[in-house]
């Protein structure tokens, strides 16, 4: 075994050997040309070393990667002479008889060095056709200036680099964590696709593409890395908003990575998960580039794309299942996992996450645990979590674990989504018992899911109806929002409110990708949606009488199947019950309807609408809940009092509450009668 000082000894060695053949050959042109020396060109000259195919070297491993001929392989050592050493530049002036040409050409190659010939100068060769020259500027071609890029030449030195015009384009990819089964699997049927062909002698031929569909976009780099691995490639990844749209800043790209590849010896990882497949402009350009790149690529898309001229072969990387998450959380958690065995299913149910994402939070739940044992400091939140996460140097490790897997999988959905802090608690939801016990019901299946789903076996039924979603319906301030704030504090989940203007679009086929984008990020944090005025999004079908009606019943009938395979909790509230979809309404696991407030709830409202904070003085609860309003408006009113109150300097009083009221009704268009505010001042 050959250590890497020893190689780059070695190739240094084999380097300068070369360069001294080619500075050879040089100085017998030179003498050859010299009339008063033309005898010497008589005289026995010694014979140049014979290149030694089995020399371990990077100049022979790229002149055999690229089959460059003896000359070809001579006039790219001597343009990286004249980088190398100085007294290269002085022959080739001298060579050419010209102190202001100091530079190789064709013109030069073609007289001094043996074996010439022309077909080595082409733009289909080698040298030209992977850049390993490059031409200088000037009218005949064999008179211009020749010179090395600096990548090539950094190759011959045994300098491990990557190209200065790919940086910030590509990254190397190193992922040595152990992959699990199931993705262990598909990296043995993609290294039978890359190696059934066998090897191939041609360094510019096209293996088959190998594309890895799905959303878990950390696995499908760690299949592609170990499958590049265990075919003896490094890998490079890429993402696909760079490629250019320009045809000639598209050559230069592939026209370098075409060459990286095989200086590296490296496969590339063309991440495409971003990428908005209905950029017409994005997958033209990308469609090239797969088409005219060479060797190993890796596609890594959430949905199939097709090529005409190119083999593509396609494999599906989901996230690992259920009993490889829980393996995983036992490995990131080491002997603690022992002591948290139970949590660790609880996990694997609620959070649909990747190998990453566990062995993030594991390593956060970790630090927190050792800093806890040490004495260290503990007394604050998780990054990015909400403040009652972990607040005490004694906090159950198990909550630790929560909290962090719940921001390492908190979903991407700013754009589409508002996202709701959970504040509100039991105590706060003023409800009859009846809505109460179906809300706790709701809490009890998403906390007894995996007890239900794995252990009893429900899962292994199907996973068709294994998600909660449950319709709120009730009118405006009836505590619908308030409700799913509940829930999710209960929870210890991230609750969001989807911004339907965001959703629907007008465009065939779009509103569907939203919603997809939508369900997948929601389903991998085990975030709560709330799908709020659901009725606009989930209407009843219509009858089909023009193309319209076609689309929309499409939307609606790819949501009750998506809501139906849905994992996690989605909520809909909705004030017209009776605009959804019977077939949806079926689909649903619970109904809950929301009643508008009586008197006595009304007066429980306002009982708790102030927080203890607030100072107030001679409020006559039983006054107020004659006043016949919604809970929301009641909280509104409360506030709006509040701030009249801080602007006078005096605490809440009646008076204050009878000006909020009157501009609360004002909004509404309701008239406040006298049976309501009268006894109020």
């Amino acid at each position: 075994m050959v250590s890497p000082e020893q190689w780059q000894e070695r190739n240094q060695q084999a380097l300068t050997e070369a360069l001294a053949e080619v500075s050879q050959a040089l100085t017998q042109h030179i003498v050859r040309g010299k009339e008063a020396l033309r005898a010497a060109s008589n005289q026995d000259v010694p014979q140049r070393p014979h290149w030694n195919p089995s020399e371990d070297s990077a100049l022979n491993t790229l002149s055999t990667a690229y089959e460059l001929s003896p000359f070809e392989r001579d006039t790219l050592v001597l343009c990286a002479g004249v980088e190398l050493d100085s007294r290269f530049a002085a022959l080739c002036a001298e060579a050419q008889g010209d102190p202001q040409r100091p530079f190789p050409t064709f013109s030069l190659a073609l007289a001094a060095l043996p074996d010439a010939h022309w077909t080595a100068l082409t733009p289909e060769a080698p040298l030209r056709r992977a850049r390993l020259i490059e031409l200088g500027t000037g009218s005949a071609l064999t008179l211009r200036p020749l010179r090395i890029p600096e990548r090539v030449l950094h190759y011959l030195l045994g300098v491990e680099t990557l190209d200065e015009k790919l940086n910030g384009l590509a990254e190397n990819v190193t992922d040595s964590n152990e992959l699990v089964p199931s993705h262990r699997l598909l990296v043995d049927r993609i290294i039978t696709v890359l190696t059934q062909r066998g090897r191939h002698s041609d360094p510019f031929a096209a293996p088959p593409v190998i594309q890895l569909c799905g959303e878990d976009a950390s696995g499908k780099r760690a299949v592609a890395a170990a499958a590049c691995e265990a075919v003896g490639r490094k890998l490079c990844a890429m993402p696909a908003e760079v490629l250019p749209a320009n045809f000639a800043e598209m050559d230069e790209l592939l026209t370098l990575w075409n060459r990286e590849g095989i200086l590296r010896s490296a496969g590339l990882l063309l991440e495409c998960d971003e990428l908005d497949m209905s950029d017409v402009q994005r997958m033209a350009a990308l469609r090239g580039f797969i088409e005219r790149s060479k060797g190993i690529l890796v596609l890594a898309t959430r949905d199939r794309i097709r090529v005409r001229h190119r083999v593509m072969v396609a494999f599906d990387v989901h996230r690992p299942g259920a009993e490889e998450q829980r393996h995983l959380w036992r490995q990131a958690l080491g002997s603690a996992g022992v002591r948290l065995n139970g949590q660790i299913d609880v996990l694997a149910s609620q959070f649909n996450v990747s190998a990453a994402t566990i062995r993030a939070a594991g390593a956060e739940a970790l630090g927190w645990l050792a800093r806890e044992e040490t004495g260290g400091p503990t007394d604050k939140a998780l990054p990015d979590s909400d403040p009652r996460s972990i607040s005490s140097p004694a906090a159950d490790i198990g909550e630790i674990l929560w909290q962090s897997c719940r921001v390492q999988a908190r979903p991407r959905l700013s754009d589409v989504a508002q996202y709701i802090e959970p504040v509100a608690d039991w105590d706060e939801l003023v409800l009859p018992d009846t809505q109460k016990r179906i809300l706790q019901d709701i809490a009890a299946h998403a906390r007894q899911r995996a007890k239900v789903y794995e252990t009893w076996g429900f899962a292994g039924k199907g996973s068709r109806g294994l998600g909660m979603s449950a319709l709120f319906a009730g009118a405006s301030g009836t505590g619908k929002t308030m409700a799913a704030e509940v829930l999710a504090q209960e929870l210890r989940l991230d609750l969001y409110r989807i911004d339907l203007s965001s959703v629907v679009s007008k465009y065939i086929g779009e509103t569907e990708k939203n919603l997809r984008r939508v369900f997948d990020a929601a389903e991998e944090g085990g975030a709560i949606l709330l799908f709020d005025e659901a009725d606009a999004l989930f209407g009843k079908r219509s009858e089909v009488k023009d193309s319209h009606d076609r689309y929309a019943n499409i939307e609606v009938s790819y949501l009750l199947q998506r809501m139906e395979s849905y994992r996690g909790m989605a909520i809909l509230t909705t004030n017209m019950k009776s605009a959804l979809d019977t077939a949806f309404l079926r689909r649903l696991r619970f109904i809950v309807q929301f009643p508008f407030p009586d008197a006595l709830q009304r007066a429980e409202i306002w009982r708790r609408v102030f927080p203890r904070e607030t100072p107030t003085e001679g409020l006559n609860i039983g006054n107020l809940a004659r006043l016949n309003v919604a809970g929301g408006n009641i909280r509104s009113m409360a506030l709006n009092a509040a701030f009249l109150a801080a602007d006078a300097g005096e605490p809440v009083r009646m008076a204050h509450i009878l000006r909020a009221a009157q501009s609360e009704c004002a909004k509404l268009e309701k008239t406040l009668t006298e049976a309501e505010v009268f006894g109020w001042i």
